[in-house]
């Protein structure tokens, strides 16, 4: 896809890590530092548009991006998120992963995590 713009970051010099249909990039927009974004190679929109090789090599690099995230950054837990469609915020139409580290006191009361896309849910 000639206007992606994952598709046009992919060969990028920067990319963190990478493997045969994989990226690891770090965020442009970073929510934590350390947040990073695996990325498939072929231009596909989600997670169901994935094949099982495709789903094992994005699993590979993100445990592999955690290992770096560990090292440089030393935080206290993750986030891991995918936005599926525009609906659950999807800008971007190419599947992308995000690992979000998280540190001890980066939000007041970090109770629900994700659940916290809708906010009168995140607290139960």
């Amino acid at each position: 896809m000639n206007d992606c713009f994952f598709c046009k970051s992919i060969s990028n010099k920067d990319n963190l890590l990478e493997n045969d249909l994989a990226i690891a990039r770090y965020d442009d927009f970073p929510v934590n530092k350390g947040h990073l974004e695996i990325i498939p190679k072929r231009h596909i929109k989600d997670w169901w548009s994935t094949t099982t090789e495709e789903k094992i090599a994005i699993f590979n690099l993100l445990d592999e991006a955690k290992k770096i995230v560990d090292e440089k950054f030393h935080p206290d837990a993750y986030n891991i998120g995918m936005n599926l469609g525009v609906a659950a915020g999807q800008s971007i139409m190419h599947l992308h992963i995000h690992l979000i580290p998280r540190y001890e006191n980066d939000v007041d009361n970090p109770r629900g995590g994700v659940r916290g896309i809708i906010p009168e849910k995140r607290n139960y």
